[in-house]
């Protein structure tokens, strides 16, 4: 067992000890950082490296699966449209319901409500019309509800169902200007598709629809 010494020092030398130990203590939770650091960045590259594959697979599997329930409905679209005797051109989603009603999928393509340049005219007619419609305050406060059909979102576009609202009162009022505008406005969409997408529900026992999670992102 080591016998402690004293050791006397002047206070300079103190104040220089002092600090030597500050330093040293400096160092060692520098390096301590800095060895944490490195470690996180190793458990990082080994853990993404370890799921990238798991990963690449997974999305491999959901494309090739997505593509052949896409295909199947492809056959009951084609019979669909035989039997109902309609086109399918102007529809962007179906939802099919099994008989007992416990399980349906929806697919179609997710689509942006777009317009060409000749909207403006028809937005235009129907917009005088219906504003020479308000001769009192009463009236007005009516106008304005309309007019408000055809306010612009964020993204300065008009809203599809918005203008179906309109098509229903153009043929309530029986003013063929009014009319004509709507149909100018109808002829005018031209939405943008975006992807394709299929949502899979299931019936649970207080009978409500309970989707069936297909993204990463959901749980």
């Amino acid at each position: 067992m080591s016998e402690k010494q004293t050791v006397e020092m002047s206070q300079e030398e103190l104040e220089e000890y002092n600090k030597f130990k500050a330093d040293k203590a400096k160092k060692e939770a520098e390096q301590k950082a800095k060895d944490q650091r490195a470690l996180y960045r190793k458990m990082v590259d080994e853990e993404i490296e370890a799921c990238m594959p798991i990963l690449q697979t997974l999305s491999s599997d959901i494309k090739e699966k997505k593509a052949r329930i896409l295909n199947n409905f492809n056959t009951i679209l084609e019979m669909k449209s035989e039997l109902m005797l309609t086109k399918q051109d102007g529809q962007y989603s179906h939802t099919f319901t099994n008989s007992k009603g416990t399980m349906r999928i929806s697919l179609g393509r997710n689509t942006i409500d777009s317009y060409t340049d000749t909207v403006e005219e028809g937005i235009k007619m129907v917009r005088e019309y219906i504003e020479s419609l308000a001769t009192d305050e009463k009236s007005q406060t009516l106008v304005n509800a309309v007019l408000r059909l055809l306010s612009r979102d964020a993204k300065g576009t008009l809203k599809a169902s918005r203008v179906m609202q309109l098509r229903k009162l153009a043929n309530d009022s029986g003013n063929d200007r009014f009319i004509e505008g709507v149909k100018i406005i109808e002829e005018s969409y031209n939405p943008t598709e975006t992807r394709q997408f299929i949502r899979a529900e299931i019936k649970n026992e207080n009978g409500v629809w309970v989707s069936v999670p297909l993204g990463m992102t959901e749980s």
